[in-house]
């Protein structure tokens, strides 16, 4: 099926329409006859997974008009080697498909610099040092600015933090309402923000990870499969799943974690935290667990992320499972290898949701994978626009399953109306005979 890489565009089963300019109303309403129903059917697949990328983010942040922390590049390290350093990272950042390097390539760089500065025992190591752990503190507080920014508007109440609460409400429970013989949503995200968790928490959601424990919950790589279950009254040996639970993995880390003798911990960080509530750490680059190791390939071998990779993949590469991403642009090469091997399975699905083809990656991955009939579209800024996403095309799960069943009572009455009716003939017919 030849795709129309068009500035908005949607390819959901046999159709496929692309846009160039806005839509108008009667092509909204065409596009969600054909995405929501859709939609709707791969979100009760009987595994689902959630993937959002700074997109998602980014779009909260605009609604409440909060600036959200950019990968741009580092301007200066202002250090000996530079320019080798950032000759480095761009040939790095083009052989994974990212094509330009950003600042996470920049730090793994200069980690891996580090290093061999070290052996080498090179009087530049303590300049290195010293200007990265200033970029890597001034990127946290990057963060945590964006938190607070969204944190403020939500709480103050305003127009448009009222708006943006409605939407991240609107736009989870979209995915975390599942039927209750479905297993649970599985939330992964390269975010390092606590947005998703924030959102979980506005919605009452339980989130079920690695880590244990109330104070300082310490990482677990044995905790993952503990879920929550309850006996309906009268029904022995049957429980079922309590609603409102989601699994979530961080894939690169969170701000919040925290690495200290030995052991992996969450810390209890307030969301919309200033910076100063939580840089009081000594050395933040090997303390704060939010970037990845040196190697994307390395990391995937390497304590937490041997854990949560294993996670994904196994979330992912099993029949009829279904992946949603939105605000990903396909930039890790480590993430899009097990999205690419679960494609080989012909009972899984992959919709790719997202403002643009972020800078090609998405048409790039779409057309090396070759398998259309297991991809679904949506492209654009009309599709990928959030407040659009949830207003015409994402399910409403919260209320489905009473307008399901509001059909079947009425198609119920309807046939039962038709065979009183019949009956009525057939009784007139045989008295007009009579």
């Amino acid at each position: 099926m030849a795709t129309d890489w068009a500035s908005n565009m949607y390819r959901v089963g046999s159709e496929c329409k692309g846009f160039e300019g806005s839509l108008s109303e009667e092509d909204i309403k065409e596009a969600r006859s054909q995405i929501e129903p859709w939609l709707s059917a791969l979100f009760q697949s009987e595994h689902l997974a959630l993937l959002l990328g700074s997109g998602f983010t980014s779009s909260i942040g605009y609604l409440t008009k909060s600036s959200a922390t950019g990968m741009g590049r580092v301007q200066s390290f202002g250090c000996k080697y530079e320019a080798e350093l950032n000759a480095y990272a761009e040939s790095s950042a083009k052989a994974c498909g990212r094509g330009t390097a950003n600042i996470e390539d920049q730090i793994r760089t200069a980690l891996a610099l580090i290093e061999g500065l070290k052996i080498i025992q090179d009087t530049e190591l303590p300049n290195w040092e010293e200007a990265l752990k200033r970029i890597f503190t001034d990127f946290i507080s990057s963060l945590l600015e964006t938190e607070q920014g969204i944190n403020e508007k939500i709480t103050e109440g305003s127009t448009d933090g009222q708006l943006a609460q409605s939407i991240l409400i609107s736009f989870l429970m979209s995915f975390a309402s599942r039927t209750a013989t479905r297993e649970r949503l599985n939330i992964f995200t390269t975010n390092y923000d606590r947005l998703i968790e924030y959102a979980c928490d506005l919605i009452g959601l339980r989130v079920v990870d690695r880590f244990v424990g109330t104070l300082t919950p310490i990482f677990r790589s044995s905790r993952i499969d503990i879920d929550m279950h309850y006996n309906p009254p009268g029904i022995r040996g049957e429980p079922r799943y309590l609603e409102g639970v989601v699994k979530l993995t961080k894939l690169h880390g969170s701000l919040d974690w925290h690495y200290a003798d030995k052991v992996l911990q969450k810390w209890p960080v307030p969301f919309g935290a200033p910076p100063k509530y939580f840089y009081d750490v000594d050395d933040p680059i090997k303390k704060v667990m939010i970037y990845p190791n040196p190697a994307k390939d390395v990391e995937t071998l390497q304590y937490p992320y041997a854990e949560l990779f294993r996670d994904f993949s196994a979330a992912l590469c099993r029949p009829n499972s279904a992946i949603i991403t939105y605000g990903y642009g396909f930039g890790d090469d480590h993430i899009n290898r097990v999205i690419a091997d679960m494609l080989t399975i012909p009972s899984t699905h992959l919709v790719i949701i997202s403002f643009d083809t972020a800078g090609g990656r998405i048409p790039k991955f779409v057309e090396k994978v070759g398998r259309d009939a297991q991809i679904s579209l949506l492209i654009g800024n009309h599709f990928g626009d959030i407040s659009n996403l949830v207003k015409h095309y994402l399910p409403k799960s919260a209320i489905d399953t009473i307008t399901m069943r509001k059909s079947e009572l009425l198609a119920k009455r309807a046939v039962s109306q038709q065979a009183t009716s019949h009956t009525d003939n057939k009784a007139d017919e045989r008295e007009s005979t009579l």
